[in-house]
């Protein structure tokens, strides 16, 4: 797979793995033996950029997700990047399928985070480490402090914000430089391109979640389509409701279309259309499906002219679609 340039010098495969879905939220957590199969055939198939963190897990095993990359990957470790995150928990009392999580960065909770991810991880260093989620007690600042000190101690090589605005990034670098910023990023989900020129400015890496939408944008479901009652966060989002299939008719439409031009699928073209948009893009869709990894895989192949993703553009600048899934409540 060809490969990416993420600020300076972190390198990565130009679609990397996320893997929170092995874990939890798209159903319930599928069988270890499988997923660490599924994680050795990404490394055959020239993934070497992995996505976790801490909290990626179940009641009953909260580190699940950390835990499976650590056994699964320890053989692979000098070919691939493992990114992981700290700054959040999941109240995992509360009712609702998507679970609202607490946020805490305080520098104490950072030091006792960063041990556990290495320990589970199988690791001695953390190619780069996210700040979850903003913790509103805790100015940006003295977490990138933090980020500083774990990285001059090697824990660290790299770090990164997740869900966050200008301000928040230019704050943060001001005090340690960032490598990439984790934001959601899709066809449905465009807000945050208006942070493409700071991110130039800076050279700071994008690495785009949800870069299908949830996987809406693989055209793969309907109207008809069932998950998993309880442990499925589909069945909460708005672009998965029966009437929403409707409003995003015109949107599966440009996909399947210009999926056809190019001999590819569509979920090829959701992903193809932001790296041929920005050379500093970097998608990490999930699966639990080979078949889907080797596709997944493919989009890094797909090319499309300027002129092409300034054509799909203006067609979703003019286009009716449905809301789309915007993430969890952060609680304090």
């Amino acid at each position: 797979m060809k490969h990416r340039l993420l600020g300076k010098n972190f390198e990565v495969s130009a679609v990397g793995l996320g893997c929170m879905g092995m874990s939890h939220a798209y159903g319930s957590a599928p069988d270890k033996k499988e997923m660490t199969e599924l994680l050795a055939q990404a490394v055959d198939l020239g993934y070497t950029f992995f996505d976790t963190a801490e909290c990626y897990g179940l009641p009953e095993s909260p580190h699940h997700n950390e835990e499976l990359l650590g056994e699964a990957l320890k053989s692979f470790r000098n070919k691939i990047k493992i990114g992981t995150k700290f700054g959040i928990t999941f109240d995992y009392s509360s009712p609702e399928i998507n679970l609202p999580v607490i946020a805490d960065s305080r520098p104490e909770t950072v030091g006792k985070a960063v041990e556990g991810s290495l320990r589970r991880l199988q690791t001695d260093h953390i190619d780069i480490y996210y700040q979850h989620r903003q913790d509103p007690d805790v100015p940006v600042e003295e977490v990138a402090g933090v980020m500083a000190e774990l990285i001059r101690e090697g824990k660290i090589l790299h770090w990164g914000l997740s869900e966050v605005d200008e301000d928040t990034i230019r704050r943060a670098h001001a005090v340690c430089p960032l490598t990439a910023i984790q934001n959601r990023y899709s066809m449905m989900a465009r807000w945050h391109e208006k942070l493409f020129p700071v991110l130039e400015e800076l050279n700071i890496g994008y690495v785009a979640f949800s870069p299908t939408a949830n996987g809406l944008l693989t055209a793969k479901y309907d109207q008809n389509s069932q998950f998993e009652a309880h442990v499925d966060y589909r069945n909460m989002m708005p672009q998965f409701r029966k009437d929403s299939f409707e409003k995003n008719r015109s949107l599966i439409a440009l996909v399947e279309n210009t999926a056809k031009e190019h001999n590819a699928t569509p979920a090829q073209i959701a992903m193809a259309w932001m790296l041929c948009k920005k050379p500093y893009i970097v998608p990490i869709p999930g699966t639990r499906k080979f078949s889907r990894l080797q596709e997944n895989a493919g989009a890094a192949d797909v090319i499309l002219t300027a002129d092409e993703v300034k054509a799909i553009d203006d067609a979703l600048n003019h286009m009716e679609m449905s809301e789309v899934y915007g993430g969890t409540r952060v609680l304090k």
